[in-house]
């Protein structure tokens, strides 16, 4: 399957996202993307870093008190872990998840339940993972 299919068809496909994009684990290459949906390189450099922030003694990363900003938005975050970054701006949100070669950017419109989002971007990293991605 194409990286372009994978958008299409096991992310925004499923109805549970709307807007999503596979990166390389730098973040620095668009493998795939949904029209429209632009994440600027800035904004890609905040995405890595919180994966490299290990957090403060009590285990907070630096992202939790800052935000993250995708495609021009600001969300605040929920979770912030070493696989998974989840963030929320009003009733919509973003998941974020890293494979050993990508980084899987989605976001959820206001009428998806959270959850639902969430198991559909983890079921398609667990894949990748499982298939060396």
């Amino acid at each position: 399957m194409s990286w372009q299919a994978y958008v299409d068809q096991s992310l925004v496909g499923t109805g549970n996202l709307d807007k999503a994009a596979i990166f390389n684990s730098e973040g620095t290459s668009v493998w795939a993307s949904v029209a429209g949906f632009t994440v600027a390189p800035q904004e890609m450099k905040e995405i890595v870093n919180a994966y490299k922030d290990k957090g403060d003694a009590s285990g907070t990363k630096k992202i939790q008190s800052t935000g993250l900003h995708v495609a021009g938005e600001k969300f605040v975050v929920l979770k912030a872990e070493e696989r998974s970054l989840y963030g929320k701006k009003g009733k919509e949100g973003i998941i974020i998840v890293k494979t050993t070669q990508t980084l899987l950017v989605t976001h959820y419109p206001e009428h998806v339940q959270p959850g639902s989002a969430a198991n559909t971007v983890e079921t398609l990293a667990d894949y990748l993972i499982s298939v060396g991605y």
